[in-house]
């Protein structure tokens, strides 16, 4: 199994990282990439990426955080060549639900992200929240450029699944699947191919049930893969293989 999408340099996770990193390779885990958010956790994810060798980082700019952390093509592109173990740029993207950021800043920063994963040939991870149209309208303007696209924690329609499946894009499942009233979404993921399917825990967000209460971990993945596995009528261990090769395509591990 791969975390495809988790949070190590938030609290609980960070303060107890030795054994989240246990459990994890206990459940199976074989790689976990952490996200950046801004550039204080970047300071962060530099370090956590040499703990263990399962962790794989990324480098971006939330939404949330482009008032404040608004940088250029270039500075995204420098940060990401850190490591060989940053291999995405993001999350980066659009939230019109909260609107921490200005709109336009937010557009801003997505499309400078987008340049970036562009010039390095990373793939993007994208935060889509009450934007469909807009960030469409974004990603499809560059859909000649082989820009490699991966829809986080992805809860949109599936009329906004089927365009972006026209982009080359992956999904992103979470623990959102497993909740009672997420019927639509689970339509949803039953109508996207399995080769475009990826699992992810947004720990320490979003626990899945039977967790839910309780500070998401990547451990708690097994659960979302379950759910999957449930959605596309396949085994949990065909859904495991699928997500896993799925990953290593999107982020051209041999």
């Amino acid at each position: 199994m791969i975390d495809s999408h988790c949070h190590l340099d938030h609290e609980y996770l960070i303060e107890n990282i030795n054994e989240v990193i246990i459990r994890s390779k206990q459940t199976g885990i074989t790689k976990l990439l952490t996200i950046c958010t801004n550039l204080k956790s970047f300071e962060n994810i530099k370090q956590i990426i040499d703990i263990d060798p399962i962790i794989y980082g990324t480098f971006g700019i939330h939404p949330h955080d482009a008032d404040k952390n608004l940088i250029s093509i270039s500075k995204i592109v420098e940060n990401s060549k850190f490591s060989k173990k940053i291999i995405g740029v993001g999350e980066t993207g659009l939230d019109f639900y909260y609107n921490n950021s200005d709109k336009i800043n937010q557009i801003k920063s997505f499309e400078n992200h987008i340049e970036a994963s562009l010039d390095l040939n990373l793939p993007i991870i994208v935060h889509s929240r009450n934007a469909e149209k807009e960030t469409y309208d974004i990603l499809n303007n560059l859909r000649n450029r082989n820009l490699k696209i991966l829809m986080h924690c992805f809860t949109g329609s599936t009329e906004f699944a089927k365009k972006l499946l026209q982009l080359n894009c992956y999904f992103s499942a979470s623990g959102i699947i497993t909740f009672k009233n997420s019927s639509e979404l689970r339509e949803t993921f039953s109508f996207i191919p399995n080769e475009k399917l990826i699992v992810e825990t947004d720990s320490p967000f979003l626990a899945p049930i039977p967790m839910r209460g309780k500070k998401n971990e990547p451990s708690f993945i097994k659960y979302t893969l379950q759910k999957l596995a449930e959605i596309k009528n396949n085994s949990i261990d065909s859904m495991d293989k699928i997500t896993t090769d799925n990953f290593h395509n999107l982020f051209s591990f041999k």
